[in-house]
């Protein structure tokens, strides 16, 4: 062969190594890319996941925090003469009051306060909430008997109750969706006492603080707590009833549900007692219009801003921006309220900075005022109630007007916040 012939040979050859070296550089570059990219997203998704875990830590931290600051809302020796307050412990056969008339929803919607904790001392100064109420054009006091984290105190709330000259006062219980799982509670008709850790919501252990669990409906010694506590409340006249973020407290698959056997038990006492009650629930963005309709009305809360006004979507956009995020459901929209018998409105509060009582605590007096004005007429005027805040639980950092503690609002003229006349003259 030619050497000339051979060196173009030798020299083809390597062209081909060449462009063969650099196929497997560029595929090989590409498939690091890849690797590189698949790295970096992975990484992007794991620091994420982090942060959201960290707000979600954070979030409970902080509601754990609000759960014990909120005991402190409880009425102290110091506050009533010893000889005035309840004494759980001691079994005794409270007496069966005469049967209250009929509630009427409409009035309820047009004339119905929040007074959380009422019957339960809540806030600190219960001689001035009495007052309050005794003063107060309201009709409906909502959430009146509370059970956050710790069972009903009957003796107590009828010596509150007896304290009350308002005629024909329908007042409302909170079954809290919170417990201790090592509160001292009789139980009377089975000659012991409640064992509370046998109630717990599975997973749910010290979700709002030590010793505490969210109660399940799907077990037997929870249903008879309920059953006992709602009876006790219907002896003394309590006709309101309303089941804390059920969710929380109901089975997740909703066709097996207890909430329609826990309904009827109560009802069938009512119509025993010869009286009449309603029932709701904090249903938040549960559609289920089967379920909705189980209940005499649904209730949540406003998602006010700043200026007043609220939202018209399902969701506030305070802590729902795209599908997925958590909704805090709006429920005066009609993917809600189309589907219940009654929708129950007010100014909410979750233990966090930024919910309706926050805002509203934020703003001046004349503020407030128009506030309530608008929003009583814009809800009631729509068929739906809007309860007007009479007394509530604020954030502790939440540096607006407040009543007997930083950590509690009172509409009382006695102190900072002196809404009772406005809400009178809405009530009017």
């Amino acid at each position: 062969m030619p050497s000339f012939l051979y060196n173009q040979d030798q020299s083809g050859s390597s062209k081909k190594q060449l462009i063969w070296s650099l196929v497997f550089l560029l595929l090989s570059a590409i498939v690091i890319g890849i690797t590189i990219m698949l790295y970096l997203q992975d990484r992007t998704k794991k620091e994420e996941a982090l942060k959201i875990e960290a707000v979600r830590i954070q979030e409970e931290q902080e509601i754990a925090l609000w759960v014990e600051e909120q005991k402190e809302n409880n009425i102290t020796q110091e506050t009533m003469p010893p000889s005035d307050l309840g004494n759980e412990k001691e079994e005794t056969i409270l007496p069966l009051l005469p049967p209250p008339a009929p509630p009427s929803m409409d009035r309820m919607k047009k004339k119905g306060c929040v007074a959380d904790g009422f019957l339960s001392g809540y806030g600190g100064d219960i001689n001035s909430s009495i007052a309050l109420v005794n003063r107060s054009q309201c009709y409906y006091m909502h959430r009146a008997l509370e059970t956050w984290l710790k069972p009903p105190d009957f003796k107590l709330a009828r010596k509150i109750q007896e304290k009350v000259t308002k005629p024909n006062t329908v007042y409302g219980m909170f079954i809290a969706e919170a417990i201790k799982t090592n509160a001292d509670y009789r139980f009377p008709a089975e000659d012991r006492d409640f064992d509370f850790r046998e109630m717990c919501r599975k997973g749910s252990k010290n979700y709002w603080g030590e010793h505490s669990c969210k109660p399940s409906l799907e077990r037997e010694e929870y249903r008879k707590y309920i059953r006992y506590i709602t009876e006790e409340a219907m002896n003394m006249g309590i006709q309101s009833f309303l089941f804390g973020q059920v969710f929380y407290q109901d089975s997740a698959d909703l066709e097996k549900s207890f909430m329609p056997e826990v309904i009827q038990e109560m009802r069938e006492y009512a119509e025993f007692r010869g009286m009449e009650i309603v029932i709701g629930a904090q249903t938040n963005d549960i559609t289920d219009e089967k379920y909705l309709r189980l209940f005499d009305y649904i209730e949540g809360g406003v998602g006010l801003l700043d200026d007043g006004r609220v939202e018209e979507g399902p969701c506030f956009s305070r802590w729902w921006k795209k599908p997925g995020d958590w909704c805090w459901a709006l429920l005066w929209h009609h993917e809600f309220s189309d589907k219940a018998n009654n929708v129950f409105l007010h100014f909410d509060w979750s233990g966090k900075l930024g919910d309706d009582m926050s805002v509203f605590t934020k703003m001046d007096e004349q503020e407030r005022a128009e506030t309530l004005r608008q929003l009583h007429r814009k809800f009631t005027s729509s068929g739906k109630g809007f309860l007007l805040p009479l007394l509530a639980t604020l954030h502790k950092d939440n540096n607006g007007c407040h009543g007997p503690k930083e950590r509690f609002y009172s509409a009382s003229r006695k102190y900072s916040c002196q809404d009772e006349e406005v809400i009178n003259d809405i009530l009017r």
